[in-house]
């Protein structure tokens, strides 16, 4: 009575919700009852006419669909269709062998209306047109339908890690979020997912046709044995009688399995665009003036040619003509781009002034013309965009926000390429083709393509520069393909992290202790320039960017700076003791998690000899300079090798004098003072520096 009175008690909205998630349980109960119970006439023709309804709503759905995962629940609703038209072919099966002796209204009216008006009521004729039908739905449509979702199953499938990967590419790139890039990724296993379900719901439609021949047989002798031996009716009779139901039957279950069949080959030969398939249709083959014309002119010369239906060609030939003086208007009222109207006033007839003074940009870039669509506003371009979102993820993860970037066409540059400027020096260049695509090898990519031999402007690695048609052909062979815009965004995000010490100029740093000062106005009371100038807080800061240290954590950076400022005002200590005080996010960004800490170690005797040569207030020697880096180079290599961080652990004395050393040559060892790694992790030395040759 409890659970009664509990069930009472559901929400208001339960009928709204819950009926979605019973419509499946229900639906496949009313399937299997339909077989087993028997049905009367009018149910059966509910039923039918239902059946029709469905087939429509289906095709519709997925002739207005713009992707294909828009209609995931497709080979789901073609599998519930087959059943759907089998049990009733059940059902109808048992009435008409029961009663099918009364008449040819025995199964209801649309059984009988299909008999009848469909064919003239002649079985003869009825018989041919049902396995006509049968044959276009086995043969053509099925058969092409089920080929397509099996090779788009496959490539598919076989393009996943290219396509996961170009994902990360633009993740680590800054040009999509961390949920954009699980969005991404869920459509691609979706994507897969759908295919692979379409190849194998395509083997329910051939297998419902084949039922549907066997049905039409079973139902035609099965009907005369009935007809003859237990109701005595002639053979004329009860062929006309029982035919004309079969047929009627058969009719009235393979068009709505066509209208099904006819959707489920929209949903696999479609192309994913922004359009459904009507206007992919429309916009691409009548767009054309030219083609309406040639078309009219061949169906003119038909229709000129004795013996031909002249009427109807020529009928043809002038709709054809008008659809193509109609599109000709279009084109010619086009809007004309407006031209830039030139001024007549001469400069020389201007006075110099302090507007002719061209500042040099902070951070700018210069293209060629072919590439001025990519960085044009008005041509919505997309790198523009890309751009956008690398100056946030930079101000994101690295704790200011970078210049805006520049940007200017230079006819002096190639068509393609492209110059990166730091302050007006180019700190890098490329080419990027539009239209093209780049298929970069991580480095286990197999067999070769057809394409422009490059490298990847950003981290050197081989590449092509290939077609569109080869772009699956790439992620297939594991290559990571990615667009042109994302290229020169790749390397332009790559040259600012490398950079970055340098675009922190005096006008950023007071922008950012600015909005310190809004959200923490008592941590920066007093500190400027009472206890630090702005010029020794600005060179702390690019020191610690110097050496790939953030500076998101501006509580801890100001207030270990206000507590030595007092006694030390050297920005190359004070940048000793911040980094001490950042050590646990410095060794957290190399070394995640709570396990053991991997990191090249320093020999006994090699640090001996740098801590006298530190002593004596004398730098490296060139000989032992020469052998350190050498030496770094290979332990470097065999820390790669080991797929363990790239950290060389030292004494907390020496950390600046090797930092500065490695960076000029091996600027991506990072090296780390012992005082700024925790002391409750352990610490293992995957290789030594200096140790015996």
């Amino acid at each position: 009575m409890a659970k009664l009175v509990a069930l009472l008690r559901l929400p208001t909205n339960f009928n709204t919700i819950q009926w979605q998630i019973l419509a499946g349980p229900v639906l496949i109960l009313m399937i299997l009852s339909m077989m087993v119970l028997p049905l009367p006439p009018f149910l059966l023709d509910l039923l039918f006419t239902f059946n029709i309804a469905l087939s429509i709503m289906v095709l519709l759905v997925a002739m207005f669909t713009r992707k294909t995962l828009e209609f995931a629940a497709f080979p789901t609703i073609l599998l519930f269709s087959t059943l759907l038209r089998l049990s009733l072919n059940i059902a109808s099966t048992r009435i008409i062998l029961l009663h099918g002796h009364t008449g040819t209204a025995a199964a209801g009216k649309v059984i009988e209306a299909f008999g009848h008006f469909l064919v003239g009521g002649n079985f003869a004729i009825g018989i041919v047109v049902f396995i006509i039908l049968v044959v276009i739905n086995f043969m053509v449509i099925t058969k092409g339908a089920g080929r397509i979702a099996e090779v788009g199953a496959r490539f598919v499938l076989d393009g996943m890690p290219g396509k996961q990967m170009a994902i990360d590419a633009d993740l680590n790139a800054g040009l999509i979020g961390e949920d954009e890039a699980k969005l991404r990724r869920s459509e691609v296993t979706q994507e897969a997912d759908f295919y692979g379900s379409m190849d194998g719901a395509s083997k329910f439609v051939r297998g419902d046709a084949v039922a549907g021949l066997m049905i039409m047989v079973i139902n035609v002798i099965g009907g005369l044995l009935v007809g003859m031996i237990q109701h005595g009716m002639a053979l004329g009779s009860a062929a006309e009688s029982y035919t004309l139901l079969t047929i009627g039957d058969g009719l009235v279950a393979q068009i709505p399995a066509l209208v099904i069949s006819t959707a489920a080959g929209v949903i696999v030969t479609r192309v994913g665009t922004n359009q459904d398939v009507g206007q992919q249709m429309v916009g691409q083959l009548f767009n054309n003036p030219r083609v309406m014309l040639l078309s009219a002119g061949v169906l003119g010369l038909l229709g000129l040619v004795p013996g031909m239906p002249n009427m109807v060609f020529l009928l043809f030939t002038a709709m054809l003509l008008g659809l193509a003086w109609w599109l000709r208007g279009k084109v010619d009222k086009a809007p004309v781009e407006n031209t830039v109207q030139v001024k007549t006033d001469s400069a020389q007839n201007k006075e110099a002034s302090w507007s002719d003074v061209q500042l040099e940009d902070p951070l700018g870039m210069e293209v060629g013309y072919r590439l001025i669509p990519m960085v044009d506003f008005q041509q919505n371009g997309e790198l523009l965009g890309r751009i956008r979102s690398i100056r946030k993820k930079f101000a994101q993860e690295t704790g200011f926000l970078p210049p805006v970037v520049h940007i200017r066409d230079n006819l002096e540059l190639q068509p393609a390429s492209y110059r990166i400027l730091l302050k007006g020096v180019e700190m890098g260049r490329g080419e990027a083709f539009p239209g093209r695509w780049m298929a970069i090898n991580p480095g286990n990519a197999a067999g070769e393509l057809v394409g422009e031999i490059t490298h990847d402007p950003a981290f050197g690695l081989p590449a092509v520069w290939i077609d569109s048609a080869l772009k699956e052909q790439a992620q297939i062979q594991g290559y990571t393909v990615v667009e042109a815009s994302t290229v020169v965004a790749t390397h332009l995000n790559h040259l600012i992290s490398i950079h970055a010490s340098e675009l922190l100029g005096r006008q950023e740093t007071q922008q950012l202790l600015d909005r310190v000062t809004q959200e923490m106005p008592k941590l920066t009371e007093d500190f400027i320039p009472t206890a630090l100038t702005l010029t020794i807080f600005h060179k702390v800061l690019q020191s610690l960017l110097a050496e790939n240290v953030p500076i998101r954590d501006m509580r801890t950076i100001i207030e270990t700076l206000a507590e030595h400022a007092p006694i030390q005002k050297d920005p190359a200590e004070l940048t000793v003791v911040v980094r001490i005080a950042l050590g646990g996010a410095i060794t957290q960004r190399w070394f995640p998690g709570e396990g053991e800490i991997q990191a090249i170690g320093l020999d006994l005797a090699l640090e001996r000899v740098l801590l006298q040569a530190l002593q004596s207030g004398g730098g490296l020697e060139p000989g032992m300079a020469d052998r350190v880096l050498a030496q770094a180079k290979e332990v470097l290599k065999q820390q790669e090798s080991q797929n363990a961080p790239p950290v060389l652990l030292v004494n907390h004395a020496l950390r600046p004098l090797l930092a500065r050393f490695l960076r000029r040559s091996l600027p991506q060892l990072t090296v780390l003072s012992n005082l700024e790694v925790s002391d409750q992790r352990q610490i293992r030395m995957t290789a030594v520096l200096g140790g015996p040759n």
